[in-house]
């Protein structure tokens, strides 16, 4: 259950978790509300999903309490795991597992990546999907507490390791490219800023769009010397995706293998069908792509 069945990340998770289930004669279906994601929509899909009498859910979770509340009601014995986005640790024990990455880790490797792009620090503006979002605020968290080097720390930068929060910062694009690009547009024109991590890749859903829309902003201000670096979470990354990295257009990806996580969640859903134990956490790996040259 995606959070929005039109994200390349969902697809490819689908499309591993096909592979396997195919390999065991079984199948995988790719459920969920299509558009920008919204805990709203993705709420009575999933309770018609838990009418079908699936042998087994795998949820990217939107809002965990409001599904808690309501769909996840419905839930009886089917088995539920969560993956790319869990549930919140009040409504952890509605489900048997989660498969996917470490979100505060994922957000400490893009505090990484920007400290090794600005070791002095500088002003930085976060780029999140919505305020709900288990997943991205973990990441949230996380990048904070990498570059603040404070473990605790879930508030905005203030200076700490020369650090600090754009005013205006984070933005919160729902999941929307032409939002998103409004936002960036506003923020890169403000001139006020050294580094922006978008904990998603909703700036370059359509490569094409992102080119076109601030490419030229973008040599403006390199032009200028002003201009930002751009860090960016992303699934498994396009040659178009990457050629953002060649031309100068993007500094950073931290890549996440939702292809793999898709497999994976199809064998412990497979596990739990077979009354076997499953971990209660499986984290797949993320990685750094910089450019070539």
């Amino acid at each position: 259950m995606a959070k929005t069945v039109d994200e390349e990340p969902f697809i490819y998770a689908a499309r591993g978790c096909a592979e396997a289930a195919q390999a065991e004669g079984d199948t995988c279906i790719l459920l969920g509300p299509s558009g920008p994601t919204h805990f709203r929509k993705q709420d009575p899909v999933l309770s018609e999903a838990l009418a079908l009498g699936l042998d087994g859910i795998a949820l990217s979770v939107t809002n965990s309490r409001w599904l808690a509340l309501h769909s996840l009601q419905r839930l009886g014995l089917t088995p539920l795991i969560t993956f790319d986005s869990d549930l919140e640790p009040e409504e952890q024990y509605l489900r048997r597992a989660y498969v996917g990455q470490n979100n505060l880790e994922v957000g400490r490797r893009l505090g990484l990546l920007a400290q090794r792009l600005r070791p002095g620090g500088g002003r930085v503006c976060l780029l999140s999907g919505g305020h709900s979002d288990p997943n991205l605020n973990a990441r949230l968290q996380g990048v904070r507490q990498q570059l603040s080097g404070r473990p605790g720390i879930a508030e905005r930068l203030s200076g700490e390791n020369g650090w600090i929060s754009h005013e205006r910062c984070p933005l919160y694009g729902a999941d929307d490219q032409e939002l998103v690009l409004k936002q960036l547009t506003t923020i890169l024109q403000s001139g006020q800023i050294d580094i922006i991590i978008s904990l998603g890749s909703w700036p370059i859903f359509d490569v094409g769009k992102f080119r076109q829309r601030l490419g030229p902003l973008l040599a403006e201000l390199e032009a200028k010397g002003r201009r930002p670096d751009l860090i960016i979470g992303i699934g498994e990354p396009s040659e178009a995706e990457l050629a953002l990295l060649d031309d100068g257009l993007v500094q950073g990806y931290l890549s996440m293998n939702f292809t793999e996580i898709g497999r994976e969640s199809y064998r412990v859903l497979k596990r739990l069908a077979q009354g076997e134990s499953v971990p209660m956490n499986t984290f797949i790996d993320s990685r750094i792509y910089l450019p070539k040259r």
